[in-house]
């Protein structure tokens, strides 16, 4: 049985069936639905800041996040696909509550306990989540992630991606959404669709991003192969440009889609874009 998340459902009766994603840069985006708001991988420095990826390695950012915190409305959780620089930087380590409920992997709970963080709420590959808010339910699924190819992988932070699944009565799924973290396709996500064939929406971590040369995120030929294995109805792609660390432009993925034959299926967006939730 999954474990529970209780969160207070605040003033006023909370919109059942609609809702919507906000992209703040890179991988944060707003999430609201059936009442429920999650930020995903908090990153707000601005351009010509950098922040560590570890072992004494750095990556510049190259744009401005489309919100600050401070303008950030009430949250129930954060949740965290892995603890990297541009994932969550010093900013959202120094202005978010550090009381804030945070899905992760059991690995970055550790990292983000250390950093005063001591809500995290881990979970292993296939774990699951429910939050409560009201009558409203909130399931979060981790899936599999790999952050880098071969034995690299073990010198790279553990990563998941995850599924959410929205029940605004308590009882029935109204919305799914798929978040594939930075993660290489590889075998492994061939279990996503047998496990959840009916994803309405997909958040693509793409980039190319190379640290010493190496490939750890998804390039355009690899994300329209995720889009194939796992097969969202809409693809919505993030983790593009922010960073000089990408190597596969936005442009680049629409052009792959499109010779696939899967240009319908991609919604292109930018920072400060929002995205309908029906």
């Amino acid at each position: 049985m999954p474990r529970t998340l209780t969160v207070s459902p605040g003033p006023g009766p909370s919109p059942q069936h609609a809702g919507s994603l906000y992209f703040i840069g890179n991988a944060s985006v707003l999430i609201r639905y059936a009442g429920f708001t999650v930020l995903t991988d908090p990153t707000f420095v601005h351009r010509h800041e950098k922040v560590p990826l570890g072992y004494g390695l750095s990556t510049t950012r190259l744009t401005d996040p489309a919100m600050e915190v401070a303008d950030l409305p009430p949250l129930d959780l954060v949740l965290l696909s892995h603890f990297h620089g541009d994932h969550f930087d010093q900013v959202a380590e120094r202005e978010l509550d550090n009381q804030l409920p945070v899905v992760t992997t059991p690995q970055s709970a550790a990292v983000l306990g250390k950093r005063g963080f001591t809500n995290s709420w881990p979970l292993r590959t296939w774990e699951s989540l429910e939050v409560v808010k009201g009558q409203s339910r909130l399931r979060i699924s981790a899936c599999p992630g790999r952050h880098g190819p071969g034995v690299t992988d073990l010198v790279l932070p553990d990563v998941m991606g995850s599924v959410l699944e929205f029940l605004p009565d308590g009882n029935e799924v109204t919305q799914r959404i798929y978040i594939s973290g930075d993660t290489l396709v590889y075998d492994d996500l061939h279990q996503i669709p047998r496990r959840y064939p009916d994803l309405d929406v997909g958040l693509l971590h793409l980039g190319g991003t190379r640290v010493l040369k190496l490939l750890v995120t998804m390039d355009a030929k690899q994300g329209v192969e995720a889009m194939r294995i796992i097969g969202p109805r809409t693809v919505l792609p993030v983790h593009y440009d922010d960073y000089d660390v990408f190597t596969s432009g936005l442009q680049e993925f629409l052009d792959a889609a499109r010779s696939q034959g899967l240009a319908d299926r991609v919604h292109a967006w930018s920072r400060g874009d929002s995205y309908a939730l029906g």
